[in-house]
């Protein structure tokens, strides 16, 4: 059975914190991606972070860079999002995915199969 299902989202002001987590059936956390995505009411979907299976490879929107960090636990088969210094501008629903993939493509969402139902992040200014 494939499953990915997200958490910890909810609303802060800017500048706070959120950490969401993504947990994943053995099936789903064994593809050598799993990525987060968000999209925002009226935006396209973006890709925000990627890692790979072993962690050795780590991609970041450069929307992202410096203010949120993508890791995993592979005990746990879940991957988290920990995102500090929250914009307005982060405002969205947050969504992972699994699949096999390249590094090279990790920001395209067509290439992922698995998908969780998602997490709506709301920063307040």
């Amino acid at each position: 059975q494939v499953s990915l299902s997200e958490s910890g989202g909810g609303s802060v002001q800017a500048g706070g914190s959120l950490r969401l987590s993504c947990a994943a059936s053995r099936y789903a956390y064994t593809r050598n991606y799993i990525g987060w995505f968000r999209q925002a009411p009226g935006k396209e979907r973006e890709g925000v972070a990627a890692i790979d299976f072993g962690g050795g490879a780590i991609y970041y929107a450069d929307s992202v860079k410096g203010r949120f960090t993508i890791s995993r636990d592979n005990a746990k088969n879940t991957v988290y999002l920990e995102m500090n210094s929250l914009k307005p501008e982060d405002t969205a629903m947050y969504s992972c995915a699994a699949d096999l993939l390249s590094g090279g493509i990790w920001f395209v969402a067509a290439k992922y199969n698995y998908w969780g139902q998602g997490t709506q992040v709301t920063v307040r200014s």
